[in-house]
């Protein structure tokens, strides 16, 4: 570890002084009595995510996290790189695999969205009712065969207090069956209320997916029909009832650098950080207002080199938690993705749709593992992020 210490410092602090350099110097102080693991890892390993030791922190301030996200880049990753190895197995990347369970028709506004019911015309994308259990478990028994450790079920509502109670109970049935295949199980259903995240807990749900998606500056200018707050409600109530976290953002919404700040800022200073960060990189759909407005801006996608500053600082900001590269992923070679594992990145979603959007297939994905030299992060290897 000394040997990261000193790298780190070092390059710490000939570019930054000031609160930042004390902060990048706290991540290595080694006092952090709270990183267990949700399932320990046995004595006899020897990684460096069996020997956890670098602090967490949630008080960072948005000044510290602006300087930080404005380090050079190389240096940047570089520091990112250290901090990722001390606390993660670099070789492994985990799989993970995404499928609707109920597309379209959802009442809310998300400009960026395909399943919003409020321009299903414009977009083309039709509602379909719950799929059965034994079909969505078919999808996830080959996932797995295609090496997908974690399985994610998606569905577009409001949020689970919306749902009828035999729809409800055939999602608690999904959950057990994706248990009894020894996957983890992730589930994106919208709002969630303290009684039905602890259903979802009874049922063995591994950790739930709810993205703030921007800053809380950009975020009405995305979205009217839920709060910021509602989100961070929703986040309060999975970690109470003691689901994992799965939380993150989307790059290319037309926000500014200071809104990819804010979102870093208030992700990090959550009382828990997520035990999961989805990186999202917007994929344009045709009839979204956002789509319009972009192409109208002759706005340009997020670039592969800010996906990396953005995940290179999360990976400091979080240490421990898994940086999930996630949507978007498709226009990216094997380069691009290969830059982004350096920086921090160790999740991807394979198989051939992202919901309603293309994405990777397992196929390719396992041979750029084979190319690069990794190999699939196991289950319930995550930490818990209680600071």
């Amino acid at each position: 570890m000394a040997r990261y210490v000193g790298c780190l410092s070092r390059s710490m602090g000939r570019a930054r002084d000031g609160p930042l350099r004390a902060s990048a110097l706290s991540l290595w102080r080694g006092k952090s009595s709270s990183s267990s693991f949700l399932h320990p890892v046995p004595e006899e390993d020897t990684t460096p995510r069996g020997r956890p030791s670098v602090e967490l922190r949630n008080d960072w301030t948005v000044e510290e996290v602006g300087r930080l996200y404005h380090t050079p880049l190389l240096e940047l990753v570089f520091n990112a790189a250290a901090v990722h190895r001390e606390c993660h197995d670099p070789k492994q990347v985990q799989k993970c695999t995404l499928l609707s369970v109920k597309t379209g028709g959802c009442p809310e506004d998300c400009k960026y969205c395909s399943q919003s019911s409020k321009w299903s015309k414009s977009t083309g994308t039709k509602a379909t009712p719950l799929m059965q259990v034994e079909e969505v478990l078919e999808n996830a028994r080959r996932a797995k065969e295609a090496g997908s450790t974690r399985f994610c079920l998606g569905a577009a509502w409001r949020g689970t207090s919306q749902v009828g109670p035999r729809q409800f109970d055939r999602v608690l049935r999904m959950i057990e069956g994706v248990n009894d295949l020894g996957m983890e199980c992730c589930a994106t259903l919208g709002l969630c209320s303290r009684e039905d995240a602890h259903k979802l807990k009874q049922a063995g749900l591994t950790a739930y997916n709810h993205n703030l998606d921007t800053s809380k500056e950009h975020y009405e200018t995305i979205i009217s029909t839920r709060k910021y707050s509602d989100r961070l409600k929703t986040l309060q109530n999975i970690r109470d009832a003691g689901i994992s976290v799965c939380c993150g953002g989307i790059l290319g919404l037309g926000e500014t650098e200071d809104d990819r700040i804010s979102l870093l800022h208030t992700l990090a200073t959550l009382p828990s950080h997520p035990e999961s960060v989805p990186v999202n990189s917007l994929v344009p759909v045709d009839g979204t207002p956002l789509a319009a407005k972009l192409q109208e801006a002759n706005s340009k996608q997020t670039s592969t080199l800010e996906l990396v500053r953005y995940i290179a600082a999360a990976r400091i900001l979080m240490p421990y938690s898994i940086v999930r590269l996630s949507a978007g992923r498709i226009s990216m070679g094997k380069s691009d993705q290969a830059f982004c594992f350096l920086a921090g990145a160790n999740s991807i979603f394979t198989g051939d749709k992202l919901l309603t959007t293309p994405n990777n297939d397992f196929g390719d994905d396992e041979a750029m593992f084979e190319e690069l030299g990794l190999e699939g992060r196991p289950p319930f290897t995550y930490q818990r992020n209680d600071a």
